[in-house]
């Protein structure tokens, strides 16, 4: 029985190893993913970005300033002089955080009095917030240890009344449960295309579709069209989900993420059809699409925020679809924001799905030849 066996284990890793891509797929893939996610993949925050609301402009107002300018978690982007400029700033997310010091800030210092600083936080990533808010009371704390062994008069001399913006409580299911939605969709859709053509080459049907009155785009899109019609009903689903059983809120048109949403799945479904055109067989398919896929979330700002990796896996997250509709996803969900603030979203979308579409295109005529 075991020789049997043996046999069998034997003629499996042949089978498996016999085709150079194949062996190529699976060992280079997971050493390239662990570097590069190791990167990726950090909860730690350096250099958030900071803007300084200074209405006071005292010694006391400076002192504060500069602990968080020293800071290696922060980095003082902008220093608004009102309102309406801070506003600006955490809209288009050029600051996570504002640190907001009263005209009135060292005066009541001096006097021995406390006084307030209000800290203005982007709540759109509450997981990224949450660290941010920890590292500015780390800072604060220190500033009243400092301020109350000079000081001895002083009270507890600095309080810091906190705000966040698009997430009052920053609650993490507000910001996980739309994130969700893009990523089932990435799941559902790339799989289905993917295995399309690759099926078909294994047994050996897709050579009698090519020899069909049907030109290559006509079987492109025939094999596009029902990743997306289920992908556009599963979300629906999944979006009447997220809001009437976990209460998420849904301040944009629908006209707007319905947008989105389509633009990501058109360019989900191409890159499922390319990787089904490169395969010829279903396990080089799954193996392709899973290649795609565990980068696709690491690298989409899911869990992580992109703007803490490094620049080199910056730029590689470009290519990944699944980023810009996080963007579109938290944007509609929790901000409402509008088509042309999320058009710099749409745009990179569309130019993946048809450029991975075009490719598709050309390798089924490529390999009917």
């Amino acid at each position: 029985m075991w020789n049997r066996i043996l046999a069998l284990v034997i003629k499996e890793f042949l089978t498996l190893l016999r085709d150079p891509r194949e062996r190529a797929l699976i060992v280079i893939p997971p050493l390239i993913q662990l570097i590069v996610f190791s990167y990726a993949a950090t909860f730690d925050l350096n250099h958030v970005k900071l803007a300084v609301y200074d209405q006071d402009g005292g010694h006391a107002a400076q002192m504060l300033i500069a602990r968080f300018s020293g800071s290696p978690n922060f980095q003082i982007v902008a220093r608004p002089h009102n309102h309406a400029a801070l506003a600006r700033l955490v809209d288009s997310e050029q600051a996570l955080m504002v640190l907001n010091i009263g005209a009135d800030f060292s005066r009541k210092l001096l006097s021995g009095r406390p006084a307030d600083v209000q800290l203005i936080i982007d709540g759109r990533n509450s997981n990224t917030a949450l660290i941010a808010l920890n590292y500015a009371r780390g800072i604060v704390d220190t500033f009243n240890r400092d301020w109350l062994r000079t000081h001895a008069h002083a009270q507890m001399p600095l309080r810091l009344v906190t705000r966040a913006w698009f997430n009052p409580n920053l609650e993490s299911r507000w910001f996980i449960v739309p994130g969700i939605v893009g990523l089932l969709m990435m799941v559902v859709v790339m799989m289905v295309t993917a295995l399309s053509v690759a099926r078909e080459r294994e047994q050996g049907t897709f050579d009698q579709l090519l020899v069909t009155p049907l030109r290559p785009i006509e079987i492109l899109i025939g094999k596009a069209l029902p990743g997306l019609l289920i992908g556009l009903f599963e979300a629906t689903l999944i979006v009447i989900v997220a809001i009437v059983w976990f209460g998420v809120p849904l301040r944009g048109h629908l006209l707007t993420l319905y947008t989105g949403l389509f633009l990501f799945l058109l360019s989900a479904s191409g890159v499922g059809l390319m990787i089904s055109s490169l395969a010829t067989t279903l396990q080089q398919a799954l193996l392709g699409a899973f290649m795609f896929l565990v980068p696709g979330v690491i690298l989409s700002g899911f869990a992580t925020p992109i703007a803490n990796m490094p620049l080199a896996v910056q730029y590689i997250t470009l290519l990944d679809p699944l980023r810009y509709f996080m963007a579109v996803l938290r944007g509609v969900f929790l901000e409402g924001a509008s088509f042309s603030l999320l058009w710099n979203q749409f745009w990179p979308m569309a130019l993946i799905g048809v450029g991975c579409l075009a490719g598709a295109g050309w390798l089924f005529r490529h390999r009917s030849t």
